[in-house]
């Protein structure tokens, strides 16, 4: 798997490059770049299979490297030491990531996970809405990749109405009575979406405060949402929900 490793600061390409030397037997790594101004015509030359890409750097994000290329048919890692907004596009598109300092065992399993996608067919949609959400930060249009056993939905996160778990699987329902089961536990869920005005009201169940219609007060109290359906609000969530709910 020809690699190419993009990261501002040497020490952490040649930790990166030693790792993959000695855990990652299938890589071969054909290059590194300190910044997106040298690594992207190096991406050029050497047609790799795999981008390990830092963050932020100083001459510009990776995200900007990425924006370079009208298509993306490389896989790539980020890596990433902080900014929180970042990581969560990540997970939004359900790309792979690894934190600083990276732990050996993620670095195997990303890095297997990039040969299995690199069998399948190629394809930029991934990438073209992280690009796509990184620009939109201030307006939260954002789309979510929702994985299914068929492969990766997409959809806009204000369509969402609720999530509903199904074991280890999640239920989505959709704006317009579409519904979409993805392999994605409701916790994964409630982690990502926590910031876009919805709240777990019930081990069961997640939904979108803005698609509230109207609550009904009891012991914990129940909801109808946009769709119609009725949801429980877990006694022991009830005060946290009533001051969420207060401050939409």
């Amino acid at each position: 798997m020809r690699t190419i490793i993009v990261d501002d600061i040497a020490k952490n390409r040649e930790i990166l490059q030693g790792l993959l030397a000695d855990f990652c037997p299938q890589v071969e790594v054909v290059g590194t770049a300190e910044d997106v101004a040298p690594a992207h015509p190096l991406i050029l030359e050497q047609e790799p299979d795999l981008v390990l890409l830092d963050v932020e750097m100083p001459g510009g994000t990776g995200f900007d490297l990425l924006e370079k290329f009208d298509d993306v048919n490389f896989e790539v890692i980020f890596v990433t030491a902080h900014d929180r907004y970042a990581l969560q596009a990540i997970k939004f598109c359900a790309l792979d990531y690894l934190l600083k300092p990276v732990d050996i065992k993620e670095l195997i399993q990303a890095v297997h996970r990039a040969g299995e996608k690199l069998k399948e067919r190629k394809s930029t949609e991934k990438f073209e809405h992280l690009l796509k959400n990184i620009r939109s930060k201030e307006t939260r249009q954002h789309k979510i990749a929702l994985p299914t056993l068929e492969g990766f939905v997409f959809i806009q996160v204000e369509n969402i109405i609720r999530c509903e778990a199904e074991g280890s699987y999640t239920n989505v329902f959709l704006e317009g009575g579409k519904s979409i089961c993805a392999t994605r536990k409701i916790k994964g869920f409630e982690e990502l979406l926590n910031d876009y005005d919805f709240f777990r009201v019930h081990r069961s169940h997640l939904i979108n405060m803005n698609k509230i219609e109207k609550y009904h007060r009891g012991e914990g109290g129940y909801v109808v949402l946009s769709d119609g359906i009725s949801v429980d609000v877990a006694r022991r969530k009830k005060d946290e929900f009533l001051e969420r709910l207060n401050s939409l």
